[in-house]
């Protein structure tokens, strides 16, 4: 019996690199906890090809259509997927929105919300414990309240197991400590390694790149700027220049400041005393030098290099495909759905954390004991090639494929037509199908979507 017991009892640890609740794994120490939050904030709001990469993500990913998948075609399996559906799209911030936040680990590499339910008792409710767009007196989604990345204090772990066991954190404005248990949470992560809850921002590659091209930038901007305006030179007495009195070196600070900030804009100009030695010569005099040949580097080409290097990192260089007068429509397709492709992963991610952690609770808080239970899905992101889908199905008519009602409806969706009406369609008769007409969705997807589920509810 003890042998059996021992199989049962965890015996080894992650290897986490931590102290209490202060994760260790990133190198850099800029780039750990809130002050790599902070730097991340940074480069997606400034960087124009990585806030290019995040708009993309994040327009793309609200397209895809979500729907819940019965456990089984059984009545109450139809029902169960019915009331999951509507729970996702009643919460007080709109599902797309709701996406939009899930989205921002793609920035800082984790998110975490707390789950906030309601009683739902109609849409006349003031109360949002209970405003709702239903009225069956159900438990369902309030909200799932986003908890800022830069607001963590510290994880909270169990020391004897490493298993996590909240988060604290420290927000604005009031900026008091606030402790959320990982049971009432929603913990997403775009990779796990050794259960890093902080997972890996999709910007940690980019970041050298990112640092040198701001850099470059930076001189560029200064170097036009004096290659037009000229270099600022200010000849002054050698008294002053010696600041071998306390007037002399406040004179010379002052002038520090005045060749420092000087500027070729609406408040330019200088104000400089008249006066001359005893041969009638300037002691103060103000010149602008100007270049006298062209750079030896081409910064251009320095800098989209490193725009090329931050897109391929996140796999999303095909945007850039057109800007440097090269690239093929192979290429640009090859490459596009490795971007697509990639895209669809992270929201299996999404889906696999929601029906994990938030799925199970829902009906544990209803009273239903499921033996297998409903689960959320998305469509597909990636719009369909018609040309090369018909010409796929010309050739599998040719060998005798037959086109039936379902499958010929399933096309109708995929190209945005209306359905035909056919008598086929279980789902339609278990009431699934107005659940599944969201405004949030494309009308060619939800067709097709629920085309597709009426096929495989059949079969």
């Amino acid at each position: 019996m003890a042998k059996k017991n021992m199989k049962l009892v965890e015996m080894g640890r992650t290897g986490l690199t931590r102290f209490g609740g202060y994760i260790s794994e990133e190198w850099l120490p800029e780039l750990q906890g809130r002050k790599g939050a902070e730097v991340y904030k940074k480069m997606a709001d400034s960087d124009a090809i990585i806030g290019g990469y995040l708009f993309a993500i994040k327009e793309i990913a609200k397209s895809v259509p979500w729907f819940a998948v019965p456990a089984n075609s059984s009545e109450e399996g139809q029902k169960d997927a019915k009331y999951l559906e509507s729970c996702i799209y009643d919460m007080s911030t709109p599902w797309p929105s709701t996406l939009d936040e899930i989205l921002s680990m793609l920035t800082f590499g984790w998110g975490y919300f707390e789950k906030v339910f309601k009683i739902r008792r109609g849409p006349r409710q003031k109360d949002p414990r209970f405003h709702s767009q239903y009225k069956d007196g159900h438990i369902g989604w309030a909200k799932w309240a986003p908890r800022a990345q830069e607001s963590l204090n510290e994880w909270i772990y169990d020391e004897d197991t490493d298993t996590l066991i909240g988060m604290s954190q420290i927000p604005a404005p009031d900026y008091r400590e606030r402790r959320i248990p990982i049971d009432k949470a929603l913990h997403f992560v775009t990779t796990s390694s050794k259960g890093n809850p902080e997972g890996r921002s999709t910007l940690r590659n980019a970041r050298r790149s990112y640092y040198m091209k701001t850099q470059i930038e930076d001189l560029e901007g200064i170097g036009i700027e004096r290659d037009l305006a000229g270099y600022p030179t200010l000849y002054i007495p050698l008294e002053v220049f010696k600041r071998e009195t306390d007037k002399a070196t406040e004179a010379y600070n002052d002038f520090m400041d005045v060749i420092s900030n000087i500027r070729r804009d609406e408040a330019e100009g200088i104000l400089l005393p008249a006066v001359f030695d005893a041969n009638g010569n300037r002691l103060y005099e103000f010149k602008l030098l100007s270049s006298s040949g062209t750079r030896q580097f081409d910064t251009s080409r320095v800098i989209n290099r490193y725009d090329t290097r931050t897109a391929l990192t996140v796999m999303a260089d095909f945007l850039l495909l057109g800007q440097q007068k090269q690239g093929s429509y192979a290429l640009s397709d090859t490459k596009s759905k490795m971007f697509y492709q990639s895209l669809m992963s992270l929201l299996d991610n999404i889906a696999e954390t929601i029906n994990t952690q938030a799925v199970p609770e829902l009906f544990e808080l209803n009273g239903w004991e499921r033996d297998e239970l409903p689960y959320l899905a998305h469509g597909k992101a990636e719009p369909v090639n018609l040309e090369a889908l018909g010409n796929f199905l010309e050739r599998l008519t040719n060998m005798g494929m037959v086109l039936d009602d379902r499958l010929e409806n399933h096309l109708r969706g995929i190209a945005d037509l209306p359905l035909r009406d056919t008598q086929q369609s279980p789902r339609r008769k278990a009431g699934l199908a107005p659940a599944l007409r969201k405004p949030q969705r494309p009308k060619g997807q939800e067709l097709a979507d629920k085309s597709q589920e009426c096929v495989e509810v059949a079969a």
